[in-house]
């Protein structure tokens, strides 16, 4: 079973940045992709960031240029610094891990408001 616990959200100006962080625990297999999803109010979760063990990163044509995905595999963390943020981003982010199996976080609210 896998634990994951996010921090680092919050309200913020919109131009403004924050990191999100987020804890992996329990069995994880040395396989896995960790990453980010993003559910806003009344809108399906979407896929926000992902990067696997190696390295390799994806991203949502939406905050490529602004969001930076990365992890330290030691720690078995998983972080996403956002910059420039909009409004749009205004969400609850869900960090997530799969390996062999899908597990989620219990997200983390983003607010970006002037």
């Amino acid at each position: 079973q896998v634990q994951l616990v996010e921090s680092g959200g919050g309200l913020v100006q919109p131009g403004g940045s924050l990191r999100l962080s987020c804890a992996a625990s329990g069995t994880i297999f040395s396989v896995n992709t960790m990453g980010w999803y993003r559910q806003a109010p009344g809108k399906e979760r979407e896929l926000v960031a992902g990067i696997s063990r190696s390295g390799s990163t994806n991203y949502a044509d939406s905050v490529k240029g602004r969001f930076t995905i990365s992890r330290d595999n030691a720690k078995n963390m998983v972080y996403l610094q956002m910059n420039s943020l909009k409004p749009e981003d205004t969400a609850v982010y869900y960090c997530y891990l799969l390996t062999g199996r899908l597990s989620w976080g219990q997200g983390t609210q983003v607010t970006v408001s002037s």
